[in-house]
């Protein structure tokens, strides 16, 4: 992520921190299809650590056979978004098609346009340059079959409720490409409620791997991302309830939640 190698460090020393740099024990694979996706829309909300309601946002998911469009939009209140289309298919595993993520405006001190193809391999990275002009970035990576951008919440709840911990794959673009793992563990269950009425979520952590000599390096400088906090709820019918972490890279922290709809003579949400 940018700012990673900030300080300048002996080549001896990353050589040796790369000889001894080791990798997580959660092995990444394929998510099995447990609960098909179907149409869906839902409504969500983005707030500050603070509180501070900042987008509102809606997800809109749709079938065609065995492949889903997700489409979800947050909309700034200083007229930033955050638009990320994301096509998949779910025949007996989840597999990331295409994946197109754009956030622009205010809110993103370094805005971005990728794109990426995991049928070719081909990811496209449009960014500022330092003189403000549009540079654009076309390399071609190997994908591997568990690359979750996008899916992060849909894979969360297809893990097995007796699972630990899982790992799966994500591109991230700084601006150059590369791919990270994602350690989830499960945390156990948590409380919240529906008009009052107590209810569990199951509380899981995902850790970004950042892998080799940037990943012994980043908690030395101070520059390891934060573990982000999912929320769903089990059952029959697993969803998304919430999520906490920073939306891009040396981001803030943020709170993504479901929200209900707000009519005229209700109280104020505060949007």
């Amino acid at each position: 992520m940018k700012g990673l190698f900030a300080q300048p460090l002996p080549f001896w020393w990353l050589l040796t921190m790369l000889v001894c740099a080791w990798r997580s024990s959660a092995q990444a694979e394929q998510i099995p299809v447990r609960h098909v996706e179907g149409t869906i829309h839902g409504f969500l909300e983005l707030r500050s650590e603070d509180g501070r309601v900042l987008a509102s946002g809606d997800s809109v998911q749709v079938v065609h056979g065995d492949q889903v469009t997700l489409h979800t939009l947050f909309s700034f209140k200083d007229g930033s978004i955050d638009d990320e289309t994301t096509l998949f298919s779910q025949h007996r595993t989840f597999h990331l098609i295409t994946d197109h993520h754009i956030q622009k405006g205010p809110s993103f001190p370094h805005p971005m346009d990728v794109s990426i193809d995991s049928r070719s391999g081909q990811v496209t990275v449009r960014s500022a340059g330092k003189d403000g002009k549009e540079e654009v970035m076309t390399e071609h990576l190997a994908m591997p079959p568990d690359l979750a951008n996008g899916m992060v919440p849909l894979v969360v709840k297809n893990m097995r409720p007796d699972a630990q911990e899982s790992a799966v794959s994500m591109l991230v673009a700084t601006p150059k490409p590369r791919l990270v793992k994602l350690a989830i563990s499960n945390r156990g269950d948590d409380t919240f409620s529906v008009v009052g009425s107590p209810r569990k979520a199951i509380h899981y952590e995902i850790k970004i791997e950042l892998g080799g000599v940037a990943g012994v390096v980043a908690p030395l400088i101070g520059k390891e991302p934060p573990n982000i906090q999912l929320w769903t709820t089990g059952g029959q019918a697993p969803t998304f309830v919430r999520e906490q972490g920073p939306i891009y890279p040396e981001g803030p922290m943020m709170t993504i939640q479901l929200i209900g709809p707000v009519w005229p003579d209700s109280p104020k949400s505060g949007y």
